[in-house]
């Protein structure tokens, strides 16, 4: 049953990441983007795998080490668990940047391969719109005119 648990852990996430991608205009994708609740099939999921090793994750996250987290995730229930909290936080992270880029008037077509690599590779992903974002905030600020942000126009 754990197994059949992982695959839909991803599965439950998939629908969110797809509209994100291939609907990012979609006013819909953006309501549920900026939803937290998107996040709430695999939480359920989690609650599921996790239950079972509740004793043996307690002890990986209230002291962690190696070794005790190596012990929960030789459980069949202990990796799903994880992979799910990962799934989880991962879904978030991809509605942050999905959000993130649309302020910042990325395109699509730059937004969607970023958010592909942030499922994939989450920590690169969120590197890389870091890096944008930094550029784009730079040339936006080099851009504005030396008074900008001092206030109205005074009356003379």
């Amino acid at each position: 049953m754990t197994g059949a648990l992982f695959e839909m852990t991803f599965m439950a996430a998939a629908p969110f990441w797809l509209l994100m991608i291939f609907a990012p205009r979609w006013r819909p994708t953006l309501r549920l983007a900026a939803s937290p609740l998107t996040v709430l099939p695999v939480l359920t999921l989690w609650a599921v795998m996790a239950a079972p090793v509740f004793p043996e994750l307690w002890a990986a996250v209230s002291s962690p080490d190696i070794d005790t987290f190596r012990e929960l995730t030789a459980l069949a229930n202990g990796a799903g668990a994880v992979w799910a909290q990962i799934i989880a936080w991962d879904l978030l992270l991809g509605q942050w940047m999905f959000l993130e880029a649309r302020r910042l008037g990325l395109s699509p077509l730059v937004t969607g391969p970023l958010l592909v690599l942030t499922i994939l590779l989450s920590p690169l992903g969120l590197l890389v719109l870091l890096v944008i974002r930094a550029a784009v905030g730079s040339r936006s600020r080099t851009a504005e005119p030396a008074n900008a942000g001092s206030g109205p126009p005074k009356d003379r």
